[in-house]
Formats: structure tokens, sequence, C-alpha cells
């Protein structure tokens, strides 16, 4: 790339000198530290071919090729494909979702899998980024086009999905899109009064959560009282038996006893065999493509951009931290994942596809280029 001289007018050339640099290579970064992980994760056995561990790493290092490269050829679309993608996507992964509902793999008393043959896929994940593009798309043509409803477009998007998704159930997630829709509206300038309204309606959800559903619960009751043994503590022994340095790359002892270390405790995963610094590094890599885009956003004209490209780093930033911090012992624990370094190729796919759409969004364009 660095051959690529400014007066060069090609697709590629044009794209070099627009897009945000600087957060393609902290995406990058996060990509190779989920390349590390996938090998550290898995028990430290013989690698052979033939060996189910050995397969699904090279499965997950394969989700993640295709996922960069995804996300670059993402970067390079215009506003206007953009929303055309995200609309497309997301009228196509609305109806899967729905789909599991009638033909889903359920899991632990939820359907949110469909399997197809040599993997599954969870649409609930793709739905996301297009959900989140429709909604700020919504609102700007809103303040746009006078009399257009766009707000209340707006709501009966996140309405229909968020009942799609309790549905399944997946309150993790409903829980994620509402505060991604929140946000928008909030960027919008939503008065106080709304946001106080809409501040009170989430604490009674999450009150009448608690009392009514039966996994939540347990989930909140094993944050206020864990047992010995639970997957928070053996997480939390995790970093402590790391230190500052880590025991090394396969030496960790986590992934024996924790189901989900591959994805929902990756980050104790990440503490027992590289330490403290590691994962401060992993850690201020978030933050900085979370800073970095809200900066990039201050000084944005096209509110559309700003609507749907703060969505999107909102939702990036808020699941890296609701995974860490569920590692942490922080907060109770909740199944997401976290960003290009859990395990899963829905997953990997569905964030490298939202963070194309950031990058898509967040390129310099010239003062007539709205659309």
């Amino acid at each position: 790339m660095p051959s690529l001289s400014r007066a060069d007018t090609s697709i590629v050339g044009r794209w070099w000198w627009s897009v945000d640099r600087v957060t393609m290579m902290a995406l990058a970064v996060l990509l190779g530290i989920g390349y590390v992980l996938a090998l550290a994760a898995m028990p430290s056995i013989t690698l052979h071919l033939s060996d189910p561990h050995t397969q699904d790493m090279i499965k997950q290092i394969g989700f993640l090729v295709i996922g960069g490269l995804t996300m670059v050829g993402l970067s390079m679309l215009s506003l206007r494909q953009v929303k055309l993608a995200a609309l497309g996507m997301g009228i196509i992964f609305y109806l899967l979702t729905a789909f599991t509902l009638l033909h889903g793999t359920e899991v632990d008393g939820a359907k949110r899998w469909l399997s197809l043959p040599g993997f599954t896929i969870q649409p609930s994940e793709f739905l996301r980024p297009a959900f989140i593009i429709v909604i700020g798309w919504c609102i700007a043509e809103s303040r746009r086009t006078p009399g257009f409803p766009g707000r209340r477009a707006a709501l009966a998007v996140f309405i229909a999905t968020a009942a799609l998704l309790k549905m399944q159930p997946d309150i993790g997630t409903t829980f994620l899109f509402t505060m991604i829709v929140f946000t928008q509206f909030y960027l919008d300038g939503m008065e106080m009064k709304w946001v106080a309204g809409a501040g009170v309606l989430v604490a009674l959800a999450g009150v009448y959560a608690f009392f009514f559903i039966t996994h939540v619960h347990t989930r909140v009751m094993m944050f206020i009282d864990p047992p010995k043994g639970s997957q928070a503590q053996t997480a939390l022994m995790a970093f402590g038996n790391g230190g500052m340095f880590g025991l090394g790359p396969g030496e960790g002892q986590v992934k024996h006893f924790l189901p989900d270390a591959r994805a929902d405790f990756v980050f104790a995963v990440a503490g027992e065999e590289f330490g403290l610094f590691f994962c401060a590094f992993i850690i201020a890599v978030f933050a900085a493509i979370v800073l970095r885009a809200l900066v990039r956003l201050l000084g944005e004209p096209n509110l559309f951009v700003v609507l749907a490209a703060g969505g999107l780093i909102a939702g990036f930033g808020f699941q890296a931290f609701v995974n860490m911090a569920s590692s942490l012992s922080l907060i109770p624990t909740k199944g997401m994942t976290l960003p290009f370094i859990s395990y899963g190729g829905s997953s990997a796919l569905a964030i490298s596809i939202q963070m194309g759409f950031l990058l898509a969004l967040t390129r310099k364009r010239h003062a007539g280029d709205t659309q």
C-alpha cells in the first residue's frame, strides 16, 4: 500500500487515502490476538489434523481470515451502498432469526442457532449490524425529509426485533440492542425527560427479568453469592495464576475446567497464559478503537453517519466490556463473545461485517457525498 499515490484515482487508491488506517490497524491487531488465542485456548494435546480440537482451531483461523477480508471489502462501500447492504442483510437475517424458532438447534433451552452442513450459524449476530444502520437511517431521514415518520419507524423496527429475540429467548442480545437504540436516540438529541423515562423502563425490565426469567435470576444470584468452583471463581483463579507475565502459551489450566473457555471466558485464558500486561494491552486496543471512532464523529456533519457509526461502535464497545467484566466478576456472567478473540465463526464474521460498515461510514468524503 505505501506505493499508492494520493493522485491514484482507482477504487483501491481512493479507499486507501480515505479510510481510517489507524482504526484498521487496531482491528488487525485484534485479529492477530484472535489467531494467538485460537491456539492458546485449545487443550495441550497432540495436534493431529484428524483431532476435533485441531479442526476447530483451523476452522476458527479460517473464519478470522475470511472476516478480515470481508471487513476490508465492506470498508470500500459508499454511504448509499452501506444503506442498501444493511437493508438487504436486515431482511434476510430477520427472517432467518424467526426461522430459528421453528427449526433452530436448541442449546440450554434457547433456539438461536441454525445447523448447516459443517457448521452452525447464529442469525441474530448478523442481524445486529444491519439493525443498527437501518435504525440510524430511519432516525436521520426523519430530520432530512419533513413529514417522514422516521423515529416511529425506528421504534417499530426495534420492537419487532426485540420481540423476536425475546422469543428465542436471548435476553443478553435483547439488552444489547436496547442499549444501542438508546444511544442512537440520545445522539439524535433526545430530551432529558425521555432519557429518564427510558432509563426507568430499562430498570423495570431488569427487575422483571430477575424475578420472572429463571436463568437471569440464577446468574444474578450466582454473582451475588458465587458457589465454590463456579465459572466466575475459576476465571478469577486463572488471572491469579497468570500473574504479570503469564504461564506461557498452552500452559494454562482454566480451559480444562471452563466449558466456555474459548468463548465467554477467553479473556481468562489470556490472563492465565499471557498475564496482566497482555490483558491490559487488549483493553487498551479496544479502548483505542472506540475512542478513535468517537473522535472522528465529533466533526461529522452527516447525521446518518453519526447515528449509524455511533451505534456500531457503541455495540462493539459494550460487547467487549460485558465479556471482560464478566470474566473479572465485575458483573454477572453473560454469554457475549469478545470481538475477534472469542471462538465462534458467527461471532467472527458478524463483528467483521460490523467493523467493515464502521470503516466505510467513517471514511473521509467530499462535501457533497451525503448519500
